[in-house]
């Protein structure tokens, strides 16, 4: 899985939160590819919801 679906699965818009937020984004995409992605939503719980509050994935 690459972090760009983790964060769709999430409900977070993968393509807003890079353009507002690109070092965020690189950094975080380095945790996660260097562990399971269960150990990164352990790791991360809080700001994935902040992140998902802020940059909510918008389906139509």
């Amino acid at each position: 899985m690459v972090f760009e679906q983790y964060l769709e699965q999430k409900n977070i818009d993968s393509e807003k939160f890079l353009w507002e937020n690109p070092e965020n984004f690189q950094e975080l995409k380095i945790i996660f590819n260097q562990v399971s992605p269960e150990s990164f939503t352990a790791q991360k719980k809080f700001l994935i919801n902040k992140l998902r509050r802020k940059y909510q994935l918008k389906i139509y």
